[in-house]
């Protein structure tokens, strides 16, 4: 029987940090901040948010960003558990 190559649902880890690190993300500075920045593509964008810059709503499918700040006075716990899904124009204009 051949092999398969996909993962199997059970095999992922539930750790919300390590599936929001896993994919490419980056550091930004706004107003003397860091936050990090990772974008979310449309096949991944699952459910539908609310944007914290327009107050318009990030539908399914669509691709955005998910930000979090990196330095936090409560940890990294605490500063993911408060992060936002933005468009992405509106955190470039943010």
């Amino acid at each position: 029987m051949p092999r398969s190559n996909r993962r199997r649902r059970d095999d992922r880890g539930d750790d919300p940090l390590d599936r929001l690190i896993a994919g490419w993300r980056r550091t930004e500075t706004r107003r003397g901040r860091e936050y990090s920045v990772q974008p979310v593509s449309g096949a991944r964008a699952e459910k539908s948010y609310t944007c914290p810059g327009c107050r318009g709503t990030i539908d399914v499918g669509v691709p955005h960003v998910v930000v979090w700040s990196e330095d936090g006075i409560m940890g990294a716990a605490a500063d993911l558990a408060a992060r936002r899904h933005w468009h992405t124009h509106c955190w470039r204009t943010a």
